[in-house]
């Protein structure tokens, strides 16, 4: 995760920090004999005085400027890559606890799943053993739709039978009529 306010200001503080010097010299005394070495030995480190030599500026020696006190800058260091460390652990921290709460939630979820499919398991159970106790009142149902269906053909074939009984009938009426009536004729004319 990207160092914001604070934290990105102390990184870019410690980028823009001076490279620290090769000679080491960690001690406050070395500073000050340093310091009061350099201005008595060194003569032109001084300021000449102002003299008016007809309009001849003097040159001064170039000094560096005095080094900043290491320990500082490295208490100083050490502070800003405390915090840039401070704020990643933070951020891993968050996104840990973030992870464990979504864990939490996703078994609990996997929780209520389990009972649902547990509770419809059961409930197909249940449905199975009412099927099975209902089974042999569904084969009879099965049965006497079968006989109902065999006694609608045996009904449809005797309504035909009857019907063309009903014709036969008519016809050996018109028969016996004219059988009458043949052998009427037949007694007038004998």
């Amino acid at each position: 995760m990207a160092a914001t306010g604070e934290e990105a200001a102390a990184m870019d503080s410690i980028c823009k920090a001076p490279a620290p010097p090769t000679d080491l010299k960690l001690t406050a005394e070395h500073r000050r004999d340093e310091a009061t070495n350099d201005a008595t030995d060194n003569p032109k480190a001084k300021r000449p005085s102002n003299n008016n030599n007809g309009g001849v500026e003097t040159a001064e020696e170039a000094t560096e400027p005095a080094q900043p006190d290491i320990n500082e800058l490295c208490r100083d260091m050490f502070d800003k890559m405390s915090v840039f460390l401070q704020g990643e652990l933070t951020a891993t921290c968050e996104d840990y606890k973030l992870l464990e709460n979504m864990d939490k939630l996703t078994s609990l979820k996997y929780m209520e799943m389990k009972d649902i499919s547990v509770n419809i398991s059961r409930n197909l159970q249940d449905l199975n053993q009412k099927y099975a106790s209902l089974q042999p009142y569904l084969d009879q149902i099965n049965q006497i739709e079968e006989q109902v269906t065999a006694l609608e053909q045996a009904a449809y074939k005797l309504d035909t039978y009857s019907k063309k009984l009903g014709e036969y009938k008519e016809l050996c009426e018109k028969c016996w009529e004219l059988f009458f009536l043949l052998f009427y004729y037949l007694l007038l004319y004998i």
